[in-house]
């Protein structure tokens, strides 16, 4: 069986969530512990929600040189399939495995909402069970998910299609472009603000047409990994 591993630093509180959708997902999830060196033979690794080290410093500057994204980065490097999710997207961030950074909210809020995002790429591991230019909802909370870059790095990341999703209806946290995800060269590593993990079995997910919380959108990121290992 596919094992997905789900890295836990002090302070992630979504990590119990991955791996959940982990196993709905149809994979064996695998807990990882900041602390260690050891990425226990794993397909995959998610990097959870949460506030890794308290948020001292930046959110996600610790957890990115503790001793597992050592081996982790060494990894993505060879192809490991990465996902960072909010405060694992601030770490993919800060390990410099995606570009810009990620600041407080605009209106200097927390944001807790179902939002609505459009696929901009489905050529990942992580989104390619999803059509390009899809619009799906997933949940959202953060009060520093602001993506912010450089002109010339934004216009580098449209030309070079590295954006994965982007908000629709409205914008959270005050993203340059509406940006929710990106994806590397590669397209191993992926880390967006909102959670999937949080939409992926009924009767818990955002509320849909068909029923109250019945949206399963997020079950999908989980998939696509495993197709994709499926054919490597």
């Amino acid at each position: 069986m596919t094992k997905i591993g789900v890295v836990t630093f002090p302070g992630s509180l979504d990590d119990r969530d991955a791996l959940r959708a982990v196993r709905l997902a149809g994979a064996e999830g695998v807990a990882l512990w900041h602390a260690d060196h050891d990425l226990q033979g794993v397909d995959a690794v998610v990097l959870p929600g949460g506030f890794s080290y308290g948020d001292y410093l930046r959110c996600g500057a610790i957890a990115a040189i503790s001793p597992i994204m050592t081996e982790v980065k060494a990894a993505a490097a060879k192809g490991l399939p990465v996902l960072g999710i909010c405060n694992g997207f601030q770490v993919l961030v800060e390990a410099g495995m995606l570009p810009g950074g990620l600041i407080r909210n605009d209106h200097g809020n927390f944001f807790c909402r179902d939002q609505k995002l459009r696929v901009e790429s489905t050529s990942t591991a992580w989104t390619n069970e999803f059509e390009q230019g899809e619009e799906i909802v997933i949940p959202l909370k953060n009060g520093e998910g602001g993506y912010i870059a450089t002109e010339e790095t934004l216009d580098r990341l449209e030309g070079e299609g590295l954006v994965a999703f982007r908000y629709l209806e409205v914008n959270p946290n005050g993203s340059l472009r509406d940006i929710a995800g990106l994806r590397n060269e590669m397209g191993n590593v992926v880390g967006l603000m909102p959670h999937p993990e949080h939409a992926t079995e009924p009767g818990f997910g955002p509320d849909t047409d068909a029923a109250m919380r019945s949206g399963t959108d997020g079950l999908r990121f989980f998939r696509s990994v495993l197709n994709s290992l499926a054919v490597a």
